[in-house]
């Protein structure tokens, strides 16, 4: 017992305690740095505690899978949609049936039961084809208006088509923004839409400049490219008046 008593007092006399002016060796804990008393040791962590790295992104973004499968249901939706009007009189029913699908597509991520939209289809044939009368009157004018100003039946030359032609660009944006707030609207009632379309216009002047530029593009592609697409390419041109007008239109569309 005294040579262990002996030997802890010659450790003790080797290192002497830590003062507030001496160094501190390596390997021996600093108490003056920790304020918790006598008998508590604390060391520095040897290494630097750095933080988690973040999440990888991307973790819900659909893959190709997915990306893949949409084209193929929005170019189904333009197919069916151009089959659909070939009656003519059942045109007005087909573009509002498919922006109706379209939109609730959009909303909910799922299209809506084949059943459903074939009632639909149905019940708006009626209502349609007087829209399609309307639209078929006005085309038909700004055609007639083109062709004798172009051949110079009447006067008026290069200004006079240049006005014709955005006035028919116009008219093509006001029918395509139409064209969405039915879809807004379940696919019924083209005065009521007719009306909102000229309300979101007065608010928001550009969006008429969107969806006449995705009208006119669309047009543009099916006489430049290939004429066999336009039924393929009904179904972008239809989102691409959805998502023109929610971008420009933002909290005034109704």
């Amino acid at each position: 017992m005294a040579e262990v008593a002996r030997g802890a007092s010659e450790v003790g006399r080797q290192r002497p305690p830590v003062g507030p002016n001496q160094p501190v060796q390596p390997g021996t804990p600093n108490r003056a740095e920790h304020p918790g008393g006598p008998g508590v040791d604390r060391q520095r962590p040897a290494t630097p505690t750095w933080p988690e790295e973040p999440p990888a992104p991307g973790a819900d973004r659909p893959d190709w899978r997915d990306t893949l499968r949409n084209a193929a249901d929005l170019a189904l939706l333009g197919i069916a949609a151009t089959v659909a009007t070939l009656p003519v009189v059942t045109a007005g029913a087909a573009l509002g049936t498919a922006s109706a699908a379209l939109h609730h597509w959009i909303e909910t991520g799922s299209w809506p039961g084949l059943r459903a939209t074939l009632r639909g289809f149905g019940r708006r044939v009626l209502p349609g084809a007087g829209a399609t009368a309307v639209a078929g009157l006005a085309g038909t004018l700004l055609a007639v208006n083109l062709l004798v100003l172009g051949r110079g039946v009447v006067p008026g030359g290069t200004v006079l088509v240049a006005v014709t032609v955005a006035l028919a660009v116009a008219a093509g944006g006001f029918a395509g923004l139409t064209i969405v707030q039915l879809g807004r609207q379940g696919g019924e009632g083209w005065g009521t839409a007719a009306r909102a379309a000229a309300r979101l216009i007065a608010a928001r002047p550009a969006v008429l400049l969107g969806t006449a530029g995705v009208v006119a593009l669309a047009g543009l592609l099916c006489v430049l490219v290939l004429p066999l697409l336009t039924p393929i390419l009904l179904g972008y041109t239809l989102l691409g008046l959805h998502a023109t007008t929610r971008r420009i239109a933002g909290s005034d569309l109704s």
